[in-house]
């Protein structure tokens, strides 16, 4: 086989990724380890920034977004009594972000996909990129029973923290920095209206809460707990309580609360890998970064990732400026720290640390109590929020 793009991955970044190159006449092929029914079956994040909700248009698969989608022009801060609206629309002249499931938007694009006639073979085994410094990388993999070859010109790496591509690159080109956080999150899904029309983020001295959603039928709920916690320890009935406890009484009294569909942990942890290329290979999200879910960027990093490497082909198979390749990295590395500084911030600022109040809890008070009382402070988070600019290639 034979192609100009080969991507690793069939996750919202490779599809998008294979998407918007397919909409510009660049041939591609995405290979991925598991069924699709698997990747359909994978509860992520749900709320889009500004700039990749503009990206779905452009690639052409906005229809059910801008159906069902849930536009959020705020969201509300809770600490010490006390709860803020940060007013996205206001104060960044007009941006928003969209509250859409990212398995909604990876079943769009897998649609799309599908009728645009381009290859996704699913169930690829053994998946090895080859000669990556050279100008005629390639793919070896196992599907159907064969040994498959394919050429390409270039290699997207969108597989994630734990797939091949981040591991095809020699360790001794590469710099990995990682912040582990000594708690993770406690999440439900359930068929639920949400207590709020907008997300709720709480910080509580019993541990942090956030209150989220994934339609207007369908909620979704965080719970701050010790990175040790196992999820069998936490019935539905204990999580609903623990979360009542750790939200103003109005809001607790307005909880609706029913059976978990699906119940996990996750822990937080920041993560970046430097440079995010080597030859003619790119790393193109969770295979790069991972950042704390706490300032919703994981996946809108991916995108914003996709952005960038999707104009680059362009540049290249348009208008043969090669010269860009090795800009991709420092691009993409640009705004990945910024957002990283974000959800760091955020995280800092939220979560218990302690179980006792101590100098930093009073640290914690003191800046929420600033950002929220400063037009300045409050621009800040809501700039962050929506999403920065997408960087520019030149």
């Amino acid at each position: 086989m034979k192609t100009q793009v080969a991507i690793i991955g069939a996750g919202p970044s490779g599809l998008l990724l294979g998407q918007l190159l397919q909409r510009q006449g660049i041939d591609n092929v995405i290979v991925e380890r598991r069924s699709g029914e698997y990747v359909l079956s994978r509860i992520r994040a749900g709320v889009l920034e500004q700039g990749m909700v503009d990206l779905l248009r452009e690639a052409g698969v906005d229809q059910r977004m801008d159906k069902e989608g849930l536009p959020h022009d705020g969201f509300e801060l809770v600490f010490d009594n006390r709860r803020v609206r940060v007013a996205l629309d206001e104060l960044t002249g007009g941006s928003t972000v969209m509250v859409y499931g990212q398995t909604e938007v990876t079943r769009d694009l897998m649609e799309a996909r599908a009728a645009a006639g381009a290859t996704t073979l699913y169930e690829a085994e053994n998946v090895q990129p080859h000669d990556l410094e050279s100008d005629s990388p390639y793919l070896t993999f196992e599907h159907n029973g064969e040994t498959v070859r394919l050429d390409c010109d270039y290699i997207a790496g969108c597989d994630g923290y734990h797939g091949v591509s981040r591991r095809a690159i020699p360790e001794d080109r590469i710099k990995e920095f990682e912040k582990v956080y000594p708690f993770g999150w406690l999440g439900v899904l359930s068929d639920t209206p949400p207590v709020s029309d907008e997300l709720i983020y709480a910080r509580h001295e019993r541990g942090f809460s956030l209150c989220s959603m994934r339609s207007a039928t369908r909620s979704r709920y965080y719970l701050q707990v010790p990175l040790d916690e196992k999820v069998e320890n936490w019935s539905d009935e204990r999580f609903w309580e623990e979360l009542k406890r750790r939200l103003p009484e109005e809001v607790a009294q307005r909880l609706v609360t029913g059976p978990s569909i699906e119940k996990s942990i996750a822990p937080l942890r920041s993560y970046v890998v430097e440079p995010m290329q080597y030859g003619r290979l790119f790393l193109v999200g969770d295979a790069a970064h991972i950042v704390p879910p706490t300032g919703a960027k994981g996946l809108n990093l991916a995108a914003s990732d996709v952005n960038t490497l999707y104009r680059l082909m362009v540049k290249v198979y348009k208008e043969g400026r090669t010269d860009l390749i090795e800009r991709y990295s420092q691009t993409c590395l640009k705004r990945i720290w910024k957002a990283e500084r974000f959800s760091w911030w955020m995280t800092s600022m939220l979560h218990n640390f302690s179980d006792e109040e101590d100098f930093n809890s009073r640290m914690q008070l003191a800046e929420l109590d600033y950002v929220t009382s400063s037009q300045a402070g409050l621009t800040t988070i809501a700039e962050n929020y929506v999403g920065l600019p997408y960087e520019s290639l030149e």
